[in-house]
C-alpha cells in the first residue's frame, strides 16, 4: 500500500488520512489572510472561551465558519451582532477528524457606517466609471405591462403597497410576485436568482423590485455590487422601489427607473384607469368640438358662395350672353345690309356706265361696226382694198357688203 509520497493509483490508492494531510498542507499555505464578510450568526457557549462565528458572503450563497477567543472578539467587536459587517484576520485550517474548513481569527473589527459609507462611495465611483448608471442605457417601461414582476419580502408592506395601489389604479394587472429576502446575509443571492428568473420570463414586461425603509445596514444588500451587476445585464426593464425618498442604494443609480417608495412604483408600472378615461374624454370632446368648428366654418363658406349672383341666379349671366348674343347679331345683320345696299348701288352705277360705253348702246343710235371677214374691225379706208368683203354688224342684225372702187 502506497505511503502517500508517491502518485495514486486504482492500485495503489491513498488512504483518507493521507488525503486529509495533503488537503490539510495545501489549505496551510495560503496562511494568514484578511477576510470581509457578513455575520449570520454567533455562538457563544457559557464558560467557554471559544467563540465559534459563521461568516457569510453578502453576495453569494457562501459561508465559512470562523473560531475565534472570546478575548479577541471583546477587543475588536465587543457589541459584535448578527448581520453586522466584519473584517477579521485569520488563518484557514482543515480539520481532517470531520473534513471540514474554517477559519481561525486572532483579529476582528467591526466595520463601522463611516467605512461602510467609503467602501459604498468607492464601489458607487466604479461602477459609474464602467457605465452602470448612464442615462443613456436606461430603457422606459411600457405604457401598459402585460405582466408586472415584483421582487419583495413575503407579506411585507412593500409588497401590500405595490399590488394594492397598482390595482387600485388598474384592476386588471398582472404580477407574478416573487418573496425573498430583503436584508440579511441571503438577501443579495435570493434577489438575484429571483431577478434572473422574472428577467428569462417572456410575459413579464417590467419588473419592480421594493422594501419598505431601513437604516443603513438594512439597505446595504441593495447597494451590492452582484446585485448591481446583475440588474444591468436584465434585459427587462427595471424600477427600484428600495426605502424612502431619502433612502439612495446604488440599486436606484442602476434600475432604469427609480421610485421614491414602493407606493410610487405602482404608480409608475401602470397608468391610472380614471386618469386615462378622463384624457380620453377630454380628447373626445375636444376632436368634435374641432369637428363641429370645422363644419360650421365649411357651411358658412358654402353659404357665403351660394349667396352670390353668379350662384344664386345663374339664369342671369346665360341672360346677359344671350342679350350680348342679340346684339351682335343685330349689329351683324345691319351692317351686312348696309355693305349689299352700297354694294348694289355700285353696280347699278357701274352697269349704268357699263352700258353707256357699250358698243351695242352706239349700234341702237344708228351706228354700224364694219369688220373684215378675219372679225377685223375696219378704223381706215386704207385698211381694205376695192372688191373685199366685209361685215356691217347693225342693232338688229348683220349685213353683206363689197368694197367697191
Amino acid at each position: 500500500m502506497s505511503d502517500g509520497d508517491g502518485r495514486s493509483t486504482a492500485e495503489e490508492p491513498w488512504p483518507v488520512r493521507v488525503v486529509s494531510q495533503k488537503v490539510g498542507a495545501w489549505i496551510a499555505r495560503l496562511g494568514w489572510v484578511w477576510v470581509d464578510g457578513q455575520v449570520a450568526q454567533i455562538s457563544r457557549r457559557p464558560g467557554a472561551s471559544t467563540v465559534f462565528l459563521t461568516l457569510r458572503d453578502p453576495s453569494a450563497d457562501l459561508s465559512l465558519t470562523v473560531t475565534t477567543n472570546r478575548d479577541v472578539l471583546d477587543a475588536g467587536a465587543p457589541e459584535l451582532r448578527e448581520g453586522a459587517r466584519v473584517v477579521l484576520h485569520a488563518k484557514p485550517e482543515f480539520y481532517a477528524a470531520r473534513g471540514t474548513l474554517s477559519l481561525r481569527a486572532d483579529e476582528i473589527r467591526q466595520v463601522g457606517l463611516g467605512e461602510l459609507l467609503a467602501r459604498l462611495e468607492k464601489l458607487k465611483k466604479l461602477l459609474a466609471a464602467e457605465g452602470l448608471f448612464d442615462r443613456a442605457r436606461k430603457r422606459r417601461p411600457p405604457f401598459l405591462p402585460g405582466r408586472v414582476g415584483l421582487i419583495t419580502g413575503r407579506a411585507s408592506a412593500a409588497e401590500r403597497d405595490v399590488l394594492t395601489n397598482a390595482r387600485r389604479r388598474w384592476p386588471a394587472v398582472d404580477f407574478r410576485t416573487v418573496n425573498v429576502a430583503v436584508q440579511g446575509a441571503g438577501a443579495v443571492p435570493q434577489i438575484v436568482d429571483a431577478l434572473k428568473v422574472l428577467d428569462a420570463d417572456p410575459s413579464v414586461d417590467v419588473i419592480v423590485i421594493a422594501r419598505g425603509g431601513g437604516s443603513i445596514e438594512d439597505l446595504l444588500p441593495f447597494s451590492d455590487e452582484a446585485l448591481c451587476r446583475a440588474v444591468f445585464a436584465c434585459r427587462t426593464p427595471v424600477v427600484s422601489a428600495i426605502g424612502h425618498e431619502s433612502d439612495a442604494p446604488l440599486l436606484d443609480y442602476v434600475a432604469d427607473v427609480r421610485a421614491s417608495t414602493p407606493t410610487d412604483a405602482a404608480k409608475r408600472v401602470v397608468p391610472d384607469l380614471a386618469e386615462e378615461v378622463r384624457l380620453i374624454r377630454q380628447a373626445r370632446h375636444r376632436l368634435e368640438r374641432s369637428v363641429r368648428n370645422l363644419v360650421d366654418r365649411e357651411s358658412h363658406r358654402l353659404d357665403l358662395l351660394r349667396s352670390r349672383p353668379v350662384l344664386a341666379r345663374p339664369q342671369v349671366m346665360i341672360e346677359q350672353r344671350a342679350a350680348d348674343l342679340a346684339a351682335l347679331r343685330g349689329r351683324t345683320g345691319r351692317c351686312l345690309d348696309h355693305r349689299l345696299g352700297t354694294a348694289e348701288g355700285d353696280l347699278r352705277h357701274t352697269l349704268a356706265r357699263l352700258r353707256a360705253l357699250s358698243p351695242a348702246a352706239t349700234l341702237d343710235r344708228g351706228y354700224a361696226i364694219v369688220q373684215r371677214t378675219d372679225g377685223h374691225v375696219v378704223r381706215d379706208p386704207a385698211e381694205v382694198s376695192p372688191g373685199d368683203p366685209l361685215r356691217l354688224r347693225l342693232a338688229a342684225g348683220e349685213l353683206a357688203a363689197t368694197v367697191d372702187g
